[in-house]
């Protein structure tokens, strides 16, 4: 079973431009998958490209050193329809091809003979939902299978890809919402102070937006496995509130702007309110990498690298 994140599998993409290219009738195209890896590799195993039958391209196999190869070898795929695998690297046929990062990987070229059939694929995985597929590299195609680690043929697990819920008011909180917005994330920022919105918007026009009068969060914010919550206060009246209701949900990463001390009493007045101990602790606070910054762009930074490097060692569900 390999598991990748939906960022890496760009199957909506390609679905999008295949509905602007025809209006009916089947429209053929092919998977290429990192199959296997060895030694170093700039892309992760599974990363995949779709390579379209007008040649147009979505993701990305490597930083540019075989992509355009193995586009041509999928026109070939789309010609005779049949599967293949291609090795760059060592043990390689294709001596002019050079790896820079000195590894070797195996790509599969799939034929998919109707996109149009992944649809259902594409809606589950825009719904932030978790899919199996089937990858049948002797026949060709994809299909969504139970989840499984049967072993049954070549499995790609698809995860939702990290999203960011952020409360709070100040500079401290635009800017981390803009930096994850802008670093393609799905963000949304949620704040009582509409200077603290608008900063943010000025950054990213098109980050979303809560002005929130109450320390709860909106019926339209959802919060599931794959979220992560992160909260901006200086005044800490509203946070333990906002903690309250997101300890209902199941966020990979909770986390609090504030000091020891301030940690050490938002803990405190979560435990007056008969918060257990088994959900205070996956409250996390300080925040961020590097300790004691008082610049909000390193605490950008900081905070962002922390929680994503805490998504890539628990967050695998």
């Amino acid at each position: 079973m390999i598991t990748i994140r939906a960022f890496d599998f760009p199957l909506s993409q390609a679905i999008a431009h295949a509905q602007d290219c025809v209006e009916s009738g089947d429209f053929p195209c092919v998977l290429a998958m990192i199959g296997g890896v060895a030694g170093p590799s700039f892309r992760p195993l599974g990363a995949s490209m779709f390579v379209m039958q007008d040649g147009t391209c979505f993701g990305g196999l490597s930083s540019g050193c075989i992509d355009g190869d193995v586009a041509q070898h999928a026109a070939d795929v789309l010609k005779d329809n049949t599967p293949r695998k291609l090795r760059y690297g060592h043990g390689s046929p294709f001596m002019d091809i050079q790896l820079p990062c000195g590894g070797s990987l195996d790509i599969f070229l799939v034929p998919i003979r109707d996109i149009f059939q992944l649809q259902a694929v594409s809606d589950t995985i825009t719904k932030r939902r978790a899919v199996t597929l089937l990858i049948d590299t002797d026949q060709g195609g994809v299909s969504a299978v139970p989840h499984s680690d049967d072993g049954q043929g070549t499995q790609l697990r698809v995860l939702p890809d990290a999203r960011f819920v952020v409360f709070g008011a100040g500079v401290e909180a635009s800017a981390f919402a803009a930096m994850a917005g802008s670093a393609g994330y799905d963000t949304v920022l949620l704040s009582p102070d509409t200077e603290t919105l608008a900063a943010a918007q000025r950054t990213i026009p098109n980050l979303s937006t809560h002005h929130i009068t109450q320390a709860a969060i909106p019926d339209d914010v959802a919060i599931d496995a794959h979220t992560a919550v992160t909260l901006f206060f200086h005044s800490h009246d509203w946070e333990a509130d906002i903690l309250v209701s997101v300890l209902k949900s199941q966020p990979f990463y909770i986390g609090a702007q504030g000091s020891l001390r301030t940690a050490a009493a938002r803990i405190e007045a979560l435990r007056a309110k008969g918060v257990d101990e088994a959900d205070l602790a996956r409250i996390k606070g300080p925040i961020g990498l590097i300790r004691s910054t008082r610049d909000p762009r390193t605490l950008a930074v900081s905070v962002l690298a922390e929680v994503l490097s805490f998504e890539n060692t628990q967050g695998q569900v």
